[in-house]
C-alpha cells in the first residue's frame, strides 16, 4: 500500500543529538528556503521542561491564524512587534529555566547558524525570480491555469519549490484577475507548485536537501517516490480541472477581447542567476575546507559563509542587470518578504523550547511520539511516520521535522535508503506532501499567499486555508496509505 517495502528487520528508534549534519555542517547552514529551529538548543535541557514552554510558539501560530481575518489592520501595521513579543516570552521562559548565557547562546544558534541562511537564500530567490516578467494574454481559462500548475510542478523539482512559486505565480494572478472567483486557483497552486511538486530532488523541498545533506542519494527520491508524486499530482490536476471548470462555468460571460498577445519571457538573465543559486548550494554541500568560526558554541563553517554572500552577491547582480520596469510590471514590492523574515524570526526562536522537548526523547514532554512510530518489537509503523512526519510538518515546518524523523529511524542513510528503505519514503512524503497543509508548513506557502493577497486575492485566512487544504489533500493521503498501486509497493 504505497509506500517503499522495508525488509522486516528491527531498528533502534532511540533519539540520536540533532546537533549538526553528517561532516561538522551544522544543520540549517545549508539549509534551501526554510527554517531549521535550534536543535541543538545550546545544551538546553528538554526533559525538564514541560508542556507550558511550548505555548509561546502555539500563542505565535495562533496569532498569525487569527490576526488578519479578526484584526486585520491592527496585524497588518504590527505583525511584527506580535511576533517579537511571543519571541521574547519563549526567551524569558528559557532564562528562567537554563539561564541568561545558555538562552543566549541557543538564541545565537538560531539566528545565526539556521535563520540567516534561510532568509538570505529565500531573499536570493524572491528577488531574482521577481525580475523574470512574462508577458502576453494568457485566457483566464481551466485549460490555461491547468498548464501553469502542471509545469510549475515539474519545475519544481528542478530549480526548487520557492524559484518556481515565485517565477509563476504573478503570471497566474494576472491572468486570473478577470475573475470573480480565483482564490481556488492559488490555493492549488500552493499545493502542487510550493509542495508536491518538489518531492523528486534534494533541490526541489528543503527536507530532500536535509537528506542529501545527511547522505542520502540525489537521485534516491526520483527512484523511489515518483510513482506516488505522479499519482498524488495527477489527482490533485484532475480535482483542480472540476473546480475550475465548475467556477469557470459560473463567471459572467464576456465577449471577444481581440487576438491575444504572444507570451515573451522578458529578463531572462535572471534564469542564468536562478542557475546560479542552485550551483551556489550544491558547491556549499560538496566544498568542506575544514575551516569554522565559533560564536558562543555555534560553529559557522567557512563553506556557509561563502554561500550566504554569493547569494547575495546574487540578489545584487539581478537589482542591477533587471530593468526597473520589469519588476514594475510584475508589481513587485518588497512587502511579502518583509512579512516573511519577520514571522519566521519569530517561529525560529519560540520553536527552541519544542524542539529541545523533542530532543529529549523518551524523556521528554512528547515521549509519546516514539512509541507511535515504533512497534513492539522495535521495527518502524510507516504509516505512523508518514502521518506524524506530515501533521507535524504543516505546523513545524517540513525541514526539521524530516531532520526530527529522520534520526527517530536510526539517521544512518544507508540503512534508510535499503533495508528501511519504506521508512525513509514515508518520512520524505509525509513531510514534502503535508507540508501544503498550512500557510507555515513550508516558506513559499506564505510567500505566495502574502504576493496574491497583496495583488487583491481574497485568499482564506489560516484556517480557511487549512479546512480547504485539508478537505483536497488528507481524502487523497489516506488513499495513500491504502492504494496498492504496484507488487513493490506497500505500507508493512
Amino acid at each position: 500500500m504505497l509506500s517503499v517495502r522495508s525488509k522486516q528487520q528491527s531498528a533502534s528508534l532511540l533519539p540520536r543529538r540533532l546537533v549538526t549534519l553528517r561532516g561538522g555542517v551544522p544543520a540549517a547552514a545549508i539549509l534551501a528556503m526554510l527554517p531549521q529551529p535550534a536543535w541543538a538548543a545550546a545544551g538546553l535541557d528538554g526533559a525538564a521542561m514541560r508542556w507550558p514552554y511550548a505555548l509561546p510558539f502555539a500563542g505565535l501560530l495562533l496569532s498569525i491564524a487569527l490576526g488578519p481575518p479578526l484584526f486585520a489592520k491592527f496585524w497588518h501595521h504590527h505583525y511584527g512587534k506580535i511576533a517579537a513579543a511571543w519571541s521574547l516570552l519563549a526567551l524569558g521562559s528559557l532564562v528562567w529555566l537554563a539561564g541568561g548565557m545558555a538562552t543566549l547562546a541557543a538564541l545565537v544558534h538560531a539566528m545565526l547558524a539556521e535563520y540567516l541562511g534561510f532568509i538570505v537564500l529565500l531573499f536570493s530567490l524572491y528577488v531574482v525570480a521577481g525580475g523574470i516578467l512574462i508577458t502576453g494574454d494568457i485566457r483566464p481559462t481551466p485549460s490555461a491555469n491547468t498548464g501553469i500548475l502542471a509545469l510549475g510542478t515539474l519545475m519544481a523539482s528542478i530549480v526548487g519549490t520557492t524559484g518556481a512559486a515565485m517565477i509563476l505565480i504573478r503570471p497566474l494572478i494576472r491572468a486570473n484577475r478577470p475573475r470573480r472567483h480565483n482564490a481556488h486557483v492559488v490555493v492549488f497552486f500552493i499545493v502542487l507548485v510550493a509542495n508536491v511538486g518538489g518531492a523528486l530532488s534534494p533541490l526541489g523541498d528543503p527536507p530532500l536537501f536535509v537528506g542529501f545533506l545527511h547522505g542520502v542519494d540525489f537521485f534516491w527520491t526520483t527512484r523511489t517516490i515518483w510513482l506516488q508524486t505522479a499519482i498524488v499530482a495527477g489527482l490533485l490536476l484532475a480535482i483542480f480541472v472540476v473546480i475550475d471548470v465548475w467556477r469557470f462555468r459560473g463567471e459572467p460571460v464576456r465577449g471577444d477581447a481581440g487576438p491575444a498577445k504572444p507570451l515573451r519571457i522578458r529578463g531572462l538573465i535572471n534564469l542564468v542567476l536562478i542557475a546560479a543559486i542552485v550551483a551556489s548550494l550544491l558547491a556549499s554541500a560538496m566544498w568542506k575546507p575544514g575551516i569554522a568560526f565559533d560564536i558562543l558554541g555555534t560553529k559557522l563553517e567557512l563553506e556557509d559563509i561563502a554561500r550566504n554572500v554569493a547569494l547575495l552577491a546574487i540578489a545584487a547582480l539581478s537589482v542591477w542587470l533587471t530593468p526597473e520596469e520589469h519588476r514594475l510590471a510584475n508589481g513587485f514590492t518588497w512587502e511579502p518578504i518583509r512579512e516573511v523574515a519577520k514571522l519566521f524570526a519569530g517561529i525560529f526562536v519560540a520553536i527552541i523550547p519544542v524542539i529541545a522537548m523533542l530532543d529529549a526523547g523518551h524523556h521528554g514532554a512528547f515521549a509519546w511520539l516514539l512509541s507511535a512510530v515504533t512497534a513492539p518489537d522495535g521495527t518502524p509503523r510507516e504509516v505512523a511516520y508518514f502521518w506524524f512526519t506530515g501533521m507535524m510538518s504543516a505546523f513545524l515546518d517540513n525541514a526539521p521535522t524530516y531532520l526530527l524523523f529522520f534520526e527517530l529511524a536510526g539517521g544512518d542513510p544507508q540503512v534508510l535508503m535499503h533495508t528501511l528503505s519504506g521508512t525513509l519514503a514515508s518520512i520524505s512524503m509525509g513531510a514534502v506532501y503535508m507540508g501544503a497543509l498550512t500557510y507555515i508548513g513550508n516558506a513559499p506557502n506564505f510567500m505566495v499567499a502574502s504576493i496574491a493577497s497583496e495583488n487583491g486575492v481574497e485568499m482564506p485566512s489560516f484556517f480557511g486555508y487549512f479546512l480547504r487544504a485539508g478537505a483536497v489533500l488528507i481524502p487523497l493521503f489516506l488513499l495513500l496509505t491504502v492504494l496498492p498501486v504496484a507488487p513493490f509497493l506497500h505500507w508493512h
